[in-house]
């Protein structure tokens, strides 16, 4: 067996005995106007027409519909940034799961660490969002992770272990194929500073166990779970060279087509 036989063979046992296409997600938060969008899209495309990872976007809700008359033909995916529990009613400001499905969303970030400290979601309302992103044939990528504080008191896989256990509440008999998990630690979000790669993929061991021993071996197996905090082009190789890390959920670096072109063609 050769020596690039041995690697392959390495690879596949790390990740599972069924492979997890890795996937780069592009969260541009409220960034870009619609014009703005179109213009970082063309020049985008044609540099990841060729790449072999699942790649996703997430613009702003006004973007939405445009960027996926763009997509139309491409290789990446649409996702949305947040949504609302319920299918319709009196809820001034919100988006229904079923508007977004309506117009080309795949994948719908959910409990990500700036909804939870800025406009106070707690985990029983992404609970409920998961589930209504589940009913309407929708991906979740479910974002956990550890404030500093928390953090240098040496309780992160207390954290973690509470928003998976509460945010996943009541799916144990669901079919979670769909289900993305992203694990951003709060201190790295927008600071510059990243978690190591060894840190990064301890945790997100971590999470795979939980899974599997909330939902089941199999399912945790195959969920794909990325790594989101300061990632760049010039660190997403090594994130991607550990074994239990499937992608990662990119902030800033995505909003620049040749920056976010590297991180998806590592």
């Amino acid at each position: 067996m050769s020596k690039l036989d041995n690697r392959l063979r390495s690879l596949k046992i790390k990740r599972g005995e069924k492979m997890r296409k890795p996937i780069i997600a592009g969260n541009w938060k409220m960034h870009n106007t619609l014009f703005e969008s179109g213009e970082m899209l063309k020049e985008l495309l044609p540099l990841v027409n060729k790449s072999s990872v699942e790649v996703i976007i997430c613009p702003n809700y006004t973007s939405l519909t445009e960027i996926f008359k763009l997509l139309k033909g491409s290789n990446i995916k649409l996702g949305a940034q947040n949504m609302h529990y319920e299918e319709k009613g009196a809820y001034t400001g919100e988006v229904s799961p079923v508007f977004l499905k309506e117009i080309g969303v795949d994948y719908i970030i959910l409990g990500h660490s700036e909804r939870r400290k800025i406009f106070g979601e707690i985990d029983v309302i992404i609970n409920k969002k998961i589930k209504a992103a589940l009913k309407h044939n929708l991906s979740p990528i479910l974002c956990v992770g550890e404030t500093l504080e928390e953090r240098e008191k040496d309780i992160t896989y207390e954290i973690i272990k509470k928003q998976i256990e509460y945010c996943l509440e009541g799916l144990k008999d669901t079919n979670l194929d769909k289900l993305v998990v992203a694990y951003e630690p709060v201190w790295a979000i927008g600071t510059g500073k990243t978690a190591t790669k060894e840190d990064a993929n301890d945790v997100i061991s971590f999470i795979r166990r939980l899974l599997s021993e909330y939902i089941n071996k199999k399912m945790a197996d195959k969920t794909r779970i990325l790594y989101g905090g300061s990632v760049k082009p010039n660190n997403i190789k090594e994130l991607m060279e550990m074994g239990e890390i499937d992608g990662a959920l990119v902030g800033g670096a995505s909003l620049k087509a040749n920056d976010f072109a590297k991180i998806i063609n590592y």
